[in-house]
């Protein structure tokens, strides 16, 4: 089994440690551009129990800029190779571009990441002669503009017919639901009121069969409900986990594990370490 099976098999949820080697990601931009310092983030995250370092060289911010694939590759793959030189961590690759998926493939990761859910031009071969497991996450047009007039219908329906679809193209395409995990798009083309109902509907995406991934950590509706982003964050992925999430991409790991440690010695009547 690969290492993001074996991770799954477990009766835990999962912290993926998010890791911006970018200049411009909206809450950490800059502050990992070197391999050293990106390095020391992601030890900083191991140490404190992160199962999965998810690595962007591209922002998806709300009104992000796009950046070429080349720029991409120069950020994300040495960052990959300095990890993996030290670390046997599962390893994620935030991306949608077809050129970094083929860079990344051979640098021995675990996961794609991406936002855009197979639909670029080539993607879906790469992932599929990769054989890495996928995750597809929702979004409502394009980060430049994803944010300027989201308007739904019903948002869960949509939401789920849109990953329906998704992996039945990536099944017709060769990737079996073995290899899918499935992301709701938390603040892509989302209004506040949007994102509150999909956390609290989350359950309803269990129908579909596959790992949840949720992302909600420091996201601007939990900037609207208080102005502590931390306990915000944290208090937002318990919710998630119970809801159904298996995996959380966030930026404070040490926290919430703390947090998840203590949620589920509560839910279990006894005390249990994080990697058990």
């Amino acid at each position: 089994m690969s290492r993001l099976q074996v991770l799954l098999s477990h009766d835990r949820p999962l912290v993926m440690g998010i890791l911006n080697v970018t200049s411009d990601s909206f809450s950490d931009g800059g502050q990992f551009l070197t391999i050293d310092s990106a390095l020391g983030h992601a030890r900083e995250m191991i140490s404190a129990g992160a199962d999965i370092i998810d690595i962007g060289g591209e922002s998806t911010r709300p009104g992000a800029d796009p950046v070429t694939a080349s720029l991409e590759i120069e950020r994300v793959i040495p960052v990959i190779q300095a990890i993996r030189r030290e670390s046997d961590v599962a390893i994620s690759v935030d991306t949608s571009k077809t050129e970094v998926i083929h860079a990344a493939q051979s640098e021995d990761i675990d996961l794609i990441n991406d936002v855009c859910a197979l639909r670029n031009e080539g993607a879906m071969d790469a992932a599929n002669r990769s054989g890495i497991p996928v995750c597809l996450m929702h979004m409502l047009g394009e980060p430049r503009t994803m944010q300027l007039n989201p308007v739904y219908g019903d948002v869960v329906s949509e939401v789920f017919e849109f990953l329906v679809e998704r992996v039945a193209a990536c099944e017709a395409a060769g990737i079996p639901k073995s290899r899918l995990i499935l992301d709701v798009g938390f603040g892509f083309g989302k209004s506040v009121e949007d994102n509150l109902t999909l956390i609290n509907q989350l359950s309803t995406f269990l129908e579909l069969g596959l790992p949840l991934l949720v992302g909600l950590s420091r996201k601007s509706t939990i900037g609207r409900i208080t102005n502590d982003s931390l306990i915000g964050s944290v208090s937002g992925a318990l919710f998630a986990l119970n809801k159904g999430a298996r995996i959380l991409r966030v930026h404070d790991v040490a926290q919430t594990i703390s947090a998840i440690r203590v949620w589920r010695s509560f839910a279990g009547e006894h005390v249990v370490n994080f990697a058990t």
